[in-house]
């Protein structure tokens, strides 16, 4: 795995650390974020999408990232973007 460490959580703690990174060979956004609780990870389970299994899959995960980390999202998007066209 190829890793592009793009930015982590800058109101982060000693035992906190959301974080982003890029996976260059697979070409995938990678997070590091806070469990949900059960209340939220449950709503996301009953979530209904059209011609989409509700639940969450086996091998998936909710994660939540704070807001004040979107412009590390979009660097990361843009990486992946990048790499992508080459």
């Amino acid at each position: 795995m190829s890793l592009l460490f793009i930015g982590i959580d800058p109101n982060t703690g000693d035992k906190q650390s959301p974080t982003v990174w890029v996976d260059q060979e697979k070409q995938e956004l990678v997070f590091q974020g806070w469990k949900p609780g059960l209340q939220l990870e449950a709503e996301c389970a009953a979530f209904e999408v059209p011609g989409h299994a509700q639940g969450i899959p086996e091998g998936e995960a909710v994660i939540r990232i704070p807001a004040r980390m979107v412009h590390m999202i979009r660097e990361a998007c843009d990486a992946v973007e990048r790499a992508h066209i080459r």
